[in-house]
């Protein structure tokens, strides 16, 4: 039996530590470690509910709107604040937006390149590329003089001696498959990606004031509404907004889905790949002024669309968090769990001495805890969502999920159980709701120009006006998936916060039954064509898209940074943690 360690798995967010078994080249088990701590949590403690945005925003770089929504959620659930419609539609746009973002970044710049062979592109013949381009979108860069510019620019860097961002890679590889001239289509749209993120992010700074890191706020939005004052918002930047939403979703209609069309049906054997597990969970979200939620809450069980269960998110057997495969300890021991309200950080590594080669997955090896609903293992992300929704009946889900199996030679949609249907789930979903970002941005003109201009409901700003004791769940659907943070407080105190994110339900370790979760699961039955280089486990660890903590930050009780680490920081942030205390 054969052994493959993938460490650091890369073009993700984070550390990721892949381990495999490998029988007559088929993946028989698989171990997902996650090599990076958080430590937010204890971070925290102690502190006014009304920041904890702004801490939370930097557990990750690039997950920064997601925490900070759902923190202020959690502390509106617990005082019971409603915020004003306009708040809830400027919300709405910045998360779509960051759907739209993310996703195509991801698409592109993250997962594409185990689909595309970059080298390959280089013997295309520009001519055909142009004419594949001009076959599947209207898209006006798609020229064969355009396709020859760029394959003479990724020249140039192959004579150089250095492929810059393409470098270290498999190419060549036998399970990349497509032909020459779609590949050449793929890196041309990969450059041009690049660009349009640029501008697709102010958005987030003309409602937050900046990106990354916008700026949020308890009870509403931090963005005042004044069609007559150059410092609030006005008829100007919501022309603006308008413009951003045309160029996002003009891209995602002629460029991103077209090529994800192109590109799925050289790969339909990876239908079959990367679904074992089937079980999905979704908080909901994008709600509206009532508070009914565009994408349902739900979970579904064992691939079964006919009957969604509604989660509970306060319910202490429903959600749990073990470590019985984890690098902490619980006061009550490492075989039960623990439902966020009473959740516990206390780091301890215990793994083999470090750098170590191979970790005992009988023992504990992840600095991820292992979430379940209900005891069950859950996958989250825009799978479990398109799912969802496509059960529920959605029109515009239905149509594209249909479009979509039609280009997979009308596969049933149990293919979306798959690497292949989690990528095209993604893509979905970045269609649906980019296309609801224009509703949204109507009805919030259509507000202003009827008087409204309330952003803000200050309420229960006062700490005064609290209960000593009040409990909340912040949830937000981040594009990687179900996102829940719980906070307790007390004394008008953070008394405990917890953030269950996707990654962690996703890249968990065993819990104490042994159940794996997603990652570890949906691997077994990959094959793998060259061991010393498992293209084809990225493929399914990309459609997750990983996002575990890009960096351990440490402040004191004045908010200083004392440290940072990037390799195994157990016992830097033990350290610091200590001090503080």
């Amino acid at each position: 039996m054969a052994r493959i360690v993938i460490d650091p798995v890369t073009r993700i967010e984070g550390h990721l530590r892949i381990e495999l078994e490998l029988e007559n080249g088929v993946v028989k088990e698989a171990t997902s470690s996650g090599t990076m701590v958080r430590g937010i949590e204890r971070i925290l403690l102690g502190r006014d509910p009304r920041e904890a945005w702004a801490f939370t925003q930097r557990i990750c770089g690039v997950c920064t709107t997601v925490h900070a929504i759902a923190s202020i959620r959690a502390v509106e659930d617990a005082l019971q604040i409603k915020i004003p419609p306009n708040a809830q539609l400027i919300r709405n746009l910045m998360i779509a937006q960051q759907y739209v973002h993310d996703h195509v970044m991801h698409f592109y710049h993250l997962h594409a390149l185990d689909w595309v062979d970059i080298v390959s592109a280089l013997s295309a013949d520009p001519r055909e590329t142009s004419t594949i381009a001009q076959s599947i979108s209207r898209w006006p860069k798609s020229s064969p003089g355009y396709f020859q510019d760029v394959q003479q620019r990724m020249k140039a860097f192959v004579e150089s001696g250095q492929l810059g961002i393409f470098a270290n890679a498999y190419w060549g590889h036998p399970a990349y498959k497509l032909p020459p001239a779609v590949n050449l289509l793929a890196v041309a749209h990969y450059l041009e990606a690049l660009d349009w993120q640029k501008d697709v992010v102010q958005l987030h700074t003309i409602f937050g004031g900046k990106n990354p890191h916008p700026n949020f706020l308890v009870g509403g939005v931090p963005c005042a509404i004044d069609p007559s004052s150059d410092n609030a918002l006005n008829m100007e930047s919501l022309a603006k907004v308008s413009d951003l939403i045309e160029k996002m979703t003009s891209f995602v209609d002629q460029v991103y889905l077209p090529d994800l069309l192109a590109i799925a049906p050289y790969y339909l054997d990876w239908a079959g790949y990367g679904g074992n597990l089937g079980n999905f969970l979704c908080w909901g979200e994008f709600p509206d002024a009532e508070g009914k939620n565009e994408v349902p809450a739900g979970v579904i069980l064992e691939k079964n669309l006919d009957q969604i269960v509604s989660p509970d998110p306060g319910d202490p057997v429903q959600v749990q968090e073990f470590i019985a495969h984890s690098w902490y300890e619980y006061s009550q021991g490492d075989t039960v769990g623990l439902h966020p309200y009473e959740g516990e950080t206390n780091l301890r590594y215990s793994g083999p001495p470090l750098p170590y080669q191979q970790l005992d997955s009988g023992r504990k090896y992840s600095w991820l805890k292992s979430p379940r609903w209900s005891g069950k293992p859950m996958e989250v992300g825009p799978l479990a969502r398109v799912l969802l929704l496509y059960a529920k009946g959605d029109p515009a889900v239905r149509e594209l999920v249909g479009l979509t199996l039609s280009k997979l030679n009308n596969a049933p949609p149990a293919a979306l159980f798959s690497t292949l249907g989690r990528t095209a789930a993604r893509g979905i979903e970045t269609k649906v709701f980019g296309d609801r970002m224009r509703g949204w941005y109507q009805q919030l003109v259509a507000n202003i120009k009827g008087g409204d201009t309330r952003t803000w409901n200050g309420d229960r700003w006062e700490p005064r006006t609290w209960p000593r004791e009040a409990r909340g769940f912040g949830p937000m659907e981040a594009p990687r998936g179900a996102l829940g943070h719980w906070i307790v407080i007390r004394d008008r105190k953070i008394a405990n916060f917890q953030a269950v994110v996707p990654t962690t339900w996703n890249a968990g370790p065993r819990d104490p039954d042994g159940l794996a979760g997603p990652y570890e699961a949906d691997l077994v039955g990959t094959p793998i064509a060259i061991p010393e280089q498992p293209l084809e486990v990225l493929r399914t660890i990309h459609s997750f898209d990983p996002c575990l903590a890009c960096a351990v930050h440490l402040l004191d009780g004045e908010g200083r940074e004392l440290g940072r680490s990037e390799i195994h920081p157990g016992t830097l942030i033990e350290a610091v943690l200590a001090r503080r205390s």
